[in-house]
């Protein structure tokens, strides 16, 4: 950990932005001075002070707190596509190198049309069908996330099908579960992990939008792209704090999430492990 921290400088801070947002979300009920949820009336749009670090929104709800909540949100829909998503992916992937054949043709197809959508048109598509809440809202990332990690690690995966020990595996009698379970799947792993970083940013991302136009996370919960849609346009000149804690959480957890993931890809490629 020293050393990556001496040789990735910006991979450390982003790393240090991540275990801010995942203490804050995973401690937000010792953190957080205010319940998010909680009115009052006689504190509306007031100011940052000593009594509220970050002011207060339009109904008087301490903006501390549910950032601070906001990122337990963020983090339950951001590692959740990201593991589901990037799972599902990888064994797509993975299967679709090492069958090849009609599998392979078929499955590829499925991804072309899965991924001629943007993610959030689709994400959108879902929820039209599906409609919103945080469940539903993660399924709808998920899927468009499935594409993106299979065609990654199939093209791995491909080069390792084609390595000598490979087809010692098939002479000696494996099964086709040991050989992808054992001798192909940890050595996809270092792109995999890689695409696993930059998912939960695009999630976080994702869900932030969804939020904002109000399909995603719904009220009273804290999240930070429905606090941006909850009148911070409408309060912009006269309580700006309301659009811009929420907007700095979103940016510099993705942010952060960005410099770790390009940190952990030249870690992990012996190309660029050295310079």
């Amino acid at each position: 950990m020293i050393g990556f921290c001496r040789r990735q400088p910006l991979g450390t801070v982003g790393l240090v932005l991540v275990l801010v947002m995942a203490v804050a979300g995973l401690s937000a009920e010792w953190i957080a001075p205010y319940n998010p949820t909680s009115n009052d009336f006689a504190a509306m749009t007031e100011p940052p002070s000593w009594a509220h670090l970050m002011g207060t929104d339009q109904f008087g709800r301490d903006l501390f707190s549910r950032i601070v909540f906001g990122a337990r949100t963020a983090l339950i829909v951001g590692f959740s596509c990201a593991i589901i998503g990037g799972g599902a992916g990888l064994v797509l992937g993975v299967a679709s190198a090492y069958f090849g054949g009609r599998l392979d043709l078929v499955l590829q197809r499925v991804m072309d049309v899965v991924m001629a959508f943007p993610l959030i048109i689709m994400a959108l598509a879902v929820i039209a069908i599906f409609g919103s809440g945080v469940y539903n809202v993660i399924v709808a990332i998920t899927i468009p996330l499935i594409p993106r990690c299979a065609r990654v690690v199939r093209s791995s995966a491909l080069a390792i099908r084609e390595v000598p020990y490979i087809d010692a595996a098939r002479a000696c009698g494996f099964g086709h579960t040991r050989i992808i379970l054992r001798h192909m799947v940890p050595n996809v792993l270092a792109p995999f992990l890689i695409m696993l970083t930059a998912f939960v940013g695009q999630a976080i991302l994702a869900e932030a939008s969804l939020s904002y136009l109000g399909l995603g996370v719904q009220e009273p919960t804290a999240a930070w792209g429905l606090m941006l849609q909850g009148g911070a346009e409408e309060y912009a000149s006269t309580a700006p704090w309301i659009a811009i804690f929420p907007g700095l959480a979103i940016a510099l957890t993705v942010f952060g999430f960005s410099l770790f993931g390009d940190a952990l890809r030249d870690a992990l490629d012996p190309k660029l492990r050295d310079r």
